[in-house]
């Protein structure tokens, strides 16, 4: 995926083989320690949600490359954001294939990424009114987002875990209903795309 700056992304990917990429607790909280190194260099976080085969990260893009020192030298080079989320999840994979005894690949071989703010790509939404389906064409470049940002934090009741978004505890649904202070989503910046 070419990712380009001020753009939205839904980033996801699952186990291979559909297999569970959590194990426990602490996983869940090594994984975001994870996104918090690799991604927040590169991209406003605004939604996330880890499920126990897999995970949706919503993001802004900002850069597309920076600059990172190389460890045991002063020497710097670019790393892209690609280059980022690619060692994001094979040091993940290396930590959980270590704790749990296991080889292989975690995820599946390519992560989506899918621009979410790009109108051009955009499928209008439909509604139902009066017996009717209608096309909603107000906010269209608002549409996709909002959709992708409910989603994301609907995926553990429709998955069956919870029965209310907030009550999952691996997603940022308890930030933005202000039960949780978290740090790794930019909640003021999201509000430029959606409604919360």
């Amino acid at each position: 995926m070419q990712f380009e700056k001020e753009q939205l992304y839904h980033i996801f990917n699952q186990g291979n083989n559909h297999q569970k990429i959590f194990f426990d607790q602490e996983n869940y909280l090594f994984f975001l320690k994870k996104v918090r190194t690799y991604v927040l260099p590169y991209a406003d976080v605004f939604a996330w949600c880890l499920m126990p085969n897999h995970f949706h990260l919503m993001l802004l893009v900002g850069e597309v490359s920076v600059d990172v020192a190389l460890s045991d030298t002063d020497a710097v080079r670019q790393r892209t954001i690609n280059d980022s989320i690619g060692i994001m999840l094979r040091s993940y994979t290396n930590a959980i294939n270590k704790q749990q005894n296991r080889s292989g690949k975690l995820f599946r071989e390519k992560t989506k990424a899918e621009c979410i703010s790009c109108t051009n790509k955009v499928t209008p939404s439909f509604y139902t009114s009066e017996g009717i389906t209608r096309v909603n064409f107000e906010n269209l470049e608002n549409q996709y987002p909002q959709q992708c940002f409910n989603y994301i934090h609907q995926n553990p009741v429709k998955a069956g875990l919870v029965t209310d978004a907030t009550d999952w505890e691996f997603s940022s649904a308890q930030e933005y209903a202000g039960l949780r202070e978290g740090t790794l989503v930019n909640m003021k910046r999201a509000r430029e795309y959606i409604d919360y």
